[in-house]
């Protein structure tokens, strides 16, 4: 994603966001100027609808849970919104991201193991199900190949799915033509989809809230439906890792283009053709980061667990990730590395690392799994260095 963005960042022009067009200023432009482009955003998308119709079988919880019942809204650009869909089998356990990476690529829908099992009943103990969202250019396996089983054996109910399902039409980018690549559509569409998809699971298993583990977007689309979506009275705790609630400046890339964007030279649009609708909406200053962070970054009622690391270079700088808590809610920001230094994972083995997995769990139930573990696992490889 990075390296794409830095080749498109080199051109002008493209298609994509529909951005009205400025002549060149007559005076230099100050780094002022360009950090006040910057916070006024580049009006990305309008706010999304309200999704499409479920089809037979899904969107009741009955049975298995399955259907495809997840629709989008649409773009402004009139091309479709995208859709989600389930899981469909399961994947073994992985303990690296390379590797779990590359099988959600030959086996797109698998389930990551542990979860889906809609049979499953939340306990007094664990009364809530557990709903596991996974991030951009990433599916509900390789998302959560090393988290799901752990999550399972702790006793927890634990759902998840395909989000932001997007073909090259529709607005998800060339990293949509590879079919384990998911969460590229529209944010807001995606938001619909998990409000869908929650509701799906409160009626399966009769509980009343869920619990949320985000990784990515996926941490931010949570944000997004708990204040807009309805998700605040259904959401009681919300654990995140690498969370792009506030942004990412992509190594300042992301910065600069949304700086150029607002110039009046689209070189954001361009960008977009490669990493889809949602990876632009993710860099800082959008008007989707701008509008979910207007009123505060936290809802009532929400029990928030922020988890950062400093060697993610995807989410930066990382502290973007943090939140600061509003009225009612409880925010607890971590820096993954605080106290296990050894621990040096980035933005994609964030979500195989055995500490982060501690971490979820402690915020699950902290007198249940009140300790934290610490081991190594490296940058971009994960599985303590071992596929």
């Amino acid at each position: 994603m990075v390296a794409m963005a830095v080749t498109a960042c080199a051109v002008s022009g493209g298609v994509g966001n529909a951005v009205p067009q400025a002549t060149a200023p007559d005076k230099p432009v100050t780094e002022q100027q360009l950090a006040d482009y910057i916070a006024d955003g580049l009006k990305v998308r309008p706010v999304a609808g309200t999704g499409s119709a479920c089809s037979s079988g899904s969107g009741t919880g009955s049975g298995n849970g399955s259907g495809d019942c997840y629709g989008g809204s649409g773009s402004s650009s009139g091309s479709a919104g995208g859709s989600a869909s389930d899981t469909v089998g399961f994947g073994p356990s992985m303990t690296s991201w390379v590797s779990a990476f590359g099988y959600g690529l030959q086996h797109p829908d698998a389930a990551p193991p542990g979860t889906n099992d809609w049979s499953c009943k939340p306990t007094a103990a664990h009364p809530r199900p557990v709903i596991a969202l996974h991030g951009t250019w990433m599916n509900a396996y390789n998302g959560f190949a090393f988290m799901g089983q752990p999550l399972k054996d702790a006793g927890f109910c634990v759902f998840t799915f395909n989000y932001g399902r997007s073909n090259l039409l529709q607005g998800g980018g060339l990293g949509s033509l590879l079919p384990g690549v998911m969460g590229t559509g529209y944010i807001q569409d995606s938001a619909d989809q998990v409000a869908l998809f929650v509701d799906r699971v409160l009626a399966a298993t009769g509980a009343d809230e869920v619990d949320v583990i985000a990784h990515s977007q996926g941490g931010a689309l949570a944000n997004w439906y708990t204040k807009f979506d309805g998700g605040a009275a259904k959401v009681n705790k919300l654990i995140t890792f690498g969370a792009t609630h506030h942004g990412t400046t992509l190594d300042g890339i992301g910065a600069l283009g949304r700086a150029i964007n607002n110039l009046g030279i689209d070189v954001l649009g361009l960008v977009e053709i490669f990493v889809g609708h949602a990876g632009i909406q993710q860099t800082v200053g959008s008007d989707f980061v701008n509008t979910l962070n207007a009123n505060g970054d936290t809802v009532a009622g929400v029990d928030y667990t922020v988890v950062g690391t400093r060697y993610d270079e995807v989410t930066t700088p990382f502290d973007l990730t943090f939140l600061k808590a509003g009225p009612g809610a409880t925010v607890n920001n971590i820096v993954l590395q605080d106290g296990c230094e050894s621990d040096v994972s980035d933005h994609l083995t964030l979500m195989y690392s055995p500490r982060a997995l501690s971490i979820a769990l402690r915020a699950l139930d902290p007198a249940g799994h009140p300790d934290l573990v610490c081991s190594f696992n490296p940058w971009l490889v994960g599985g303590g260095g071992s596929l």
